[in-house]
């Protein structure tokens, strides 16, 4: 096979479009991180404590939630115990599965977001939905929303 002749290779604008989006995001995922430092949190305990507040209970199957973050059961059980350990997190048995535990937000997880939050929103504000009009957020949001769709299709299939 020659990879010459096989390669769709990025055009310019298309190579210029590709590396803004790798730059955000790195860039934009480091800020948000360092806005989340002065809490003790990181930008994956964060996202953890997110999905934990906004579900039914403050609470979330193992497995459920790592696949809400992407996350490895493996790596989720780390942060789980890392989180367990400041008391923002505990686990619990499932009493309908023997083998199924629960991520569940402790009172001082749901404090420490009601307090977290709006730091974190105002991070998001002045790092990236300020910086863009309200047609160029609609335009990105139309842009971006195949992709998503794509995406999670092929996860959903693995």
């Amino acid at each position: 096979m020659d990879t010459d002749k096989d390669t769709r290779w990025l055009g310019e604008e298309e190579q210029r479009a590709w590396r803004v989006h790798l730059d955000v995001n790195r860039l934009l995922m480091h800020q948000l991180e360092r806005d989340l430092q002065p809490f003790g949190l990181t930008i994956n305990d964060y996202e953890i404590l997110v999905n934990l507040s906004e579900s039914d209970e403050h609470r979330m199957r193992m497995s459920d939630l790592a696949a809400a973050t992407l996350q490895s059961k493996s790596r989720l059980s780390h942060q789980i115990t890392r989180l367990e350990k400041a008391e923002l997190v505990r686990r619990e048995h499932c009493e309908s599965d023997k083998r199924g535990l629960f991520a569940v937000l402790t009172e001082h997880g749901w404090k420490t977001m009601r307090e977290v939050a709006p730091h974190h929103v105002a991070s998001v504000r002045r790092h990236f939905i300020d910086l863009l009009s309200p047609e160029a957020l609609d335009g990105l949001h139309d842009s971006l929303a195949p992709v998503a769709r794509h995406l999670r299709e092929l996860r959903g299939r693995g």
